[in-house]
């Protein structure tokens, strides 16, 4: 079993104590009152409607999308629907909040406990709880590079739906926060309720973090906001732990505080003092009537979810006789999957598996490029595959073809034709040079009947040389074994 990793000070052990909050922006196609669009890159200030901008008389109106979206997140994370929830105006002065307040859920949210279960390599897994999921809007944006005296105000941003998904407090270190993150923006794209695109703000971070002798109650907490990729949420716990480390074992108490990441200097910094409920001043929203769910509504999204992702794997182990970690790397993204599944049709799915994972995924990482930006399709890797598995590429001739695919483009056949790249497979023609290598040296085939049996390779090898690399092994190897037991 998995041990959380223990830090060490000066003075002892030390456990981390984690909790995330994520702000998923909902994937539907206007605002959360309003009718404005949510389309990203647009022009600043060009998708801000009369309410988006708190012009005085207008009233918010509920996007239904939005509320389906949140209870079918909700039924995905294993999650209580409520019946009723409300919404509350959420009290505090910032430049990009035009409203002076933001319409979120406190008491009564949309979404109450539920959990996800979060792999830890090695097939080890863990249960982590979700606290609640509530709907609340987006603020604007503050752009600071745009003139050299003022922070000007783009509010494209206000009024975006969110759902704000809160765990408890069940992650022990950076590891386990990074597992949960990558899961739960799986889970969401799955469901395809949020793109979880993070390098575009539709998916955000605050990680809530304190540390604590092992076993000893939680200590004071620090919230780290508005983190961007699980890469930087786990480089930036790691240094909040060791900081508050660092400040206990000098004698001194952790500040109570909301902090934020810098990833080039990969150090946390203070951004202002960490507020509580009350100084938000909550109360329900008077434009807006509570949101009553009816239980049939509730069942018929759980009845309609599509296959998730832990299903999808344990299907992929079953159905195409995987391996745990083959399915968990297809399964993690439901886009890769499908990429997969549509490949493995008709042909050998380990084969496809470790093709896909060896060498297409990772020539994609290598160019940081998702699947969609491939420029390899999934038609002219089919093509490629067919011509490994009809025998007339070998493997190794297949990755030159894939690299010139990758780089130029082009389907595989045309490359394999252009380049001559074709296996030598004719039976007659292998046959006659084995035959001629065979009595050019008679010592060596004597010294492999007297049981040198690692000469086979030798064997093989001549061929290659004289097929330039272009003789298909598997029939060189079949013809060499009978003509070396004449």
């Amino acid at each position: 079993m998995r041990e959380p990793i223990i830090l060490k000070g000066e003075t002892g052990q030390w456990e981390m104590v984690i909790g995330l909050e994520i702000h998923a922006q909902v994937k539907c196609k206007s605002k959360l009152f309003s009718g404005s669009s949510t389309e990203f890159g647009a022009e600043p200030n060009t998708q801000v409607s009369f309410i988006d901008a708190a012009m005085p008389g207008m009233l918010p109106v509920i996007n239904q999308e939005a509320v389906d979206q949140a209870i079918r997140t909700g039924h995905a994370l294993n999650a209580k629907i409520n019946n009723m929830s409300v919404f509350d105006r959420k009290n505090y002065f910032y430049p990009d909040l035009p409203q002076g307040y933001q319409i979120s859920q406190y008491k009564s949210p949309i979404v109450g406990e539920g959990w996800l279960i979060i792999d830890l390599g090695k097939g080890e897994t863990k249960k982590i709880g979700i606290e609640r999921l509530h709907l609340e809007q987006d603020a604007g944006k503050l752009m600071h590079d745009q003139h050299p005296k003022y922070s000007l105000v783009d509010l494209n941003r206000s009024g975006i739906p969110l759902m704000e998904i809160v765990s408890k407090p069940d992650m022990r270190d950076w590891e386990e926060a990074g597992a949960y993150l990558r899961k739960l923006r799986s889970i969401v794209r799955y469901i395809d309720s949020c793109d979880g695109n993070m390098d575009q703000g539709s998916l955000r971070c605050d990680a809530n973090i304190s540390v604590r002798r092992p076993g000893e109650k939680f200590g004071t907490r620090c919230e780290l906001k508005n983190i961007n990729s699980v890469k930087f949420m786990m480089k930036a716990v790691e240094y909040e732990a060791y900081r508050q480390i660092e400040i206990i074992e000098a004698g001194n108490q952790v500040k109570q505080e909301t902090r934020l990441y810098d990833p080039i200097k990969n150090e946390t910094r203070s951004m202002r003092s960490k507020e509580e409920a009350h100084d938000y001043r909550y109360f329900p929203d008077p434009d807006l009537l509570p949101l009553h769910i009816t239980d049939e509504r509730i069942n018929t999204f759980k009845k309609n979810l599509p296959e998730l992702p832990d299903v999808k794997r344990d299907r992929f182990q079953k159905e195409y006789n995987l391996s745990f970690y083959d399915a968990d790397v297809l399964t993690a993204d439901k886009l890769h999957a499908d990429f997969f599944e549509s490949l493995a049709k008709g042909r050998d799915a380990k084969f496809v598996a470790n093709w896909i994972i060896t060498n297409f995924f990772a020539m994609l990482n290598e160019v940081d490029k998702s699947i969609e930006e491939s420029p390899i399709k999934e038609e002219q890797l089919g093509e490629l595959f067919d011509l490994i598995n009809d025998g007339t590429i070998s493997g190794r001739t297949a990755k030159e073809v894939f690299e010139e695919m990758f780089t130029n483009g082009g389907n595989a056949s045309e490359i394999v034709e252009k380049k001559g790249l074709k296996q030598i497979s004719n039976t007659d023609e292998l046959e006659a040079m084995i035959q001629k290598i065979i009595e050019d040296n008679s010592q060596q085939v004597e010294k492999f009947k007297s049981g040198n049996e690692k000469l086979f390779g030798w064997f093989v090898g001549q061929v290659m040389k004289n097929t330039q690399g272009a003789a298909n092994p598997k029939v060189v190897n079949e013809i060499l074994r009978k003509a070396l037991k004449n």
